[in-house]
């Protein structure tokens, strides 16, 4: 049963994300046609312009079509006369359910159209920047962990002495520092003030393009300085929920019971407390991927990673609502469904929420 309540709140979760931002992008002030065509346009094309983008129509039906255009399961046609069903990549790629008159119902592509200001198809931006953002959010939370895990583990030693104190008092400055202004403050001093020492660069994408021979190439060093910025929160939450999970660990009858048999504190500390104080660690770090991966935004606009981040932003300067709404979209169902991930492993590996859920 809760398996179903939590599928039926995602699909009203989603729904109420894609009223929103139709409700959100109808409201913003934007002329399509002109964003399309410039200033040289006619009467007649921007018509024809309007009736393509199926903005001719009241808004109640171009709501209706924005829901359909984004489920998997709906109405489409393979004429191009209907234009308001119609897309080419209905053609090839539908699964017809059923065969109206005019129309087909079934299975089919989600259509996000064409960039106001590019022309590309907006799946292919999205494919283009949404690995960028997956590779800087996995390196991120490895970053976080490894580092939480080893000044956790020396705080929780350390318990009480300055040297807990000091990390501390940085995990909470970590957690109080506004993301952007991290940015701002790490690319200015390292990629800026201390180029020379560091050679990382201000600005930079993982995927570099040779100006002498416009041959593409990989810059890992680019991803330094956004991955550690956006560790900062994560890591300043992580480094005191492993502290205070191994200090419980260390207090137990066990552990004392270890010491009296004469183990090794490294052999204590790998084998029977890590294991232990880690689990919450696991827990906490599936919900912040989620996070970064809909919240790197800033850090990566700050950085010129050409990320979702970067495509959001970049399309909301120049009210390119076509990619806008797919980029928030994305990046809201991308936090939905790893959210719904972790509930099932909590729904699988707890029995009290299994248990709970059964009532």
């Amino acid at each position: 049963m809760l398996l179903f309540r939590k599928l039926g709140y995602i699909i009203l979760l989603i729904w109420g994300v894609l009223t929103f931002l139709f409700i959100l992008f109808n409201l913003l002030p934007s002329d399509p046609v002109r964003l399309i065509m410039g200033q040289r346009s006619d009467v007649a094309t921007e018509e024809a312009i309007l009736k393509k983008l199926g903005l001719d129509k009241p808004l109640y039906i171009q709501y209706v079509k924005y829901l359909n255009d984004i489920s998997p399961l709906g109405f489409y046609s393979n004429n191009r006369e209907n234009t308001f069903y119609y897309d080419n990549v209905y053609t090839e790629k539908s699964l017809t359910i059923i065969k109206l008159n005019k129309v087909n119902l079934g299975f089919k592509p989600i259509v996000f159209h064409e960039s106001y200001i590019s022309g590309q198809p907006v799946w292919q931006l999205i494919k283009e920047a949404f690995p960028l953002t997956l590779i800087l959010a996995i390196v991120t939370m490895l970053v976080a962990l490894v580092l939480s895990i080893i000044l956790g583990s020396i705080s929780a030693l350390k318990a009480n002495t300055w040297i807990d104190r000091l990390i501390i008092v940085f995990s909470s400055i970590g957690m109080s520092l506004p993301s952007f202004f991290a940015a701002l403050l790490i690319a200015w001093i390292f990629g800026y003030l201390l180029h020379d020492i560091t050679c990382l660069s201000m600005h930079g994408n993982l995927i570099e393009v040779n100006e002498l021979t416009y041959s593409t190439y990989v810059k890992w060093q680019n991803l330094i300085l956004p991955a550690f910025t956006l560790s900062i929160r994560p890591l300043a939450v992580f480094v005191p929920l492993i502290r205070n999970s191994m200090l419980e660990v260390l207090n137990t009858d066990y552990i004392k019971t270890a010491h009296a048999k004469g183990l090794s504190s490294y052999n204590i500390m790998c084998h029977h407390v890590l294991p232990s104080a880690i689990n919450p660690l696991i827990t906490s770090a599936s919900g912040w991927f989620a996070s970064l991966l809909a919240g790197s935004v800033f850090v990566e606009y700050v950085f010129n990673w050409k990320g979702m981040g970067s495509l959001i932003v970049e399309s909301l300067q120049n009210y390119d609502l076509p990619v806008l709404k797919a980029g928030i979209f994305i990046v809201a169902l991308l936090f939905i469904i790893v959210t719904l991930i972790v509930d099932l492993l909590y729904l699988i590996l707890d029995p009290r929420v299994r248990d709970k859920g059964m009532k």
